[in-house]
């Protein structure tokens, strides 16, 4: 058994797991957990399990209905504490690695004990690889803190912590669909320091298809009560809760190419 393990939810998308999977680097060190959710369209082990090149092992578990990523991840989290893992990384599928980008952060939070829990930059990418538009997160802890209710400061698929603020903080929360991992960040700067590494790690996926996408308004709506939860009078609570409500409204076709423009 490795000290990191990654966490990897399926439903319905073979082609993109074994995408994501073959991506990790040979000379990464980690184990693989999958947890397919009740998913119609299956994958086949041995062919992931080929596709995996790095130095570790593969688990797979399986639910016998459709539960949502929130439950799905929860069935992995209960699983790596269990196991006694010290690292609990994340990556979709769809989303490709860059290489040796778990060493990297495993690199970052062996020398800065305070921190518990990191993301990267990204580059966001069509179905087809075409590069769409890169998103540079904030580093510092306290940009983190104030940003957060503008949108989330770490990118879900990027991101690895330790798993001993599990204890604390427990899991994902299961009231907030398709806006677990908002929910979930903002237990986490409650109690402890975060970062980002300044560097592209991963190049996320837009996917029409994907939860984005498909439960948007869900997923906004969400992101209203969340912010909410923890809201308090200032500026970026009150400029996050007002951004969230335009992104509630406003078609995501005209987001993405918004984005394009304000990124080159």
């Amino acid at each position: 058994m490795n000290n990191v393990i990654l966490l990897i939810p399926h439903y319905n998308n073979p082609e993109g797991l074994e995408k994501s999977i073959a991506s990790i680097g040979e000379s990464e060190v980690l184990d693989l957990m999958i947890i397919d959710d009740g998913s119609t369209i299956s994958f086949e082990e041995k062919r992931i399990r080929t596709a995996f090149k790095a130095r570790g092992s593969v688990f797979f578990k399986y639910l016998k209905t459709n539960q949502g990523i929130e439950y799905a991840l929860n069935v992995g989290l209960k699983y790596i504490i269990e196991k006694g893992y010290t690292y609990t990384a994340r990556l979709d599928c769809g989303d490709i690695c860059v290489s040796d980008r778990f060493i990297k952060q495993v690199s970052f939070l062996n020398e800065n004990k305070d921190i518990s829990l990191i993301g990267s930059d990204v580059d966001f990418v069509s179905t087809k690889g075409d590069f769409l538009y890169k998103l540079k997160v904030p580093k510092e802890n306290k940009v983190i803190r104030r940003k957060m209710y503008i949108n989330a400061m770490h990118i879900h698929p990027t991101i690895m912590f330790r798993n001993s603020i599990l204890n604390k903080i427990g899991l994902y929360p299961t009231n907030y669909e398709a806006a677990e991992d908002y929910a979930f960040f903002f237990k986490v700067i409650k109690r402890y320091k975060v970062g980002n590494i300044n560097e592209v790690l991963v190049r996320c996926e837009v996917n029409p298809k994907g939860i984005s996408s498909l439960r948007r308004k869900q997923q906004a709506g969400n992101r209203i009560r969340i912010i909410w939860h923890n809201f308090y009078v200032g500026f970026y609570p009150i400029y996050g809760l007002f951004r969230s409500v335009l992104l509630y409204i406003v078609p995501l076709k005209l987001l993405i190419n918004l984005k394009r423009i304000l990124k080159r």
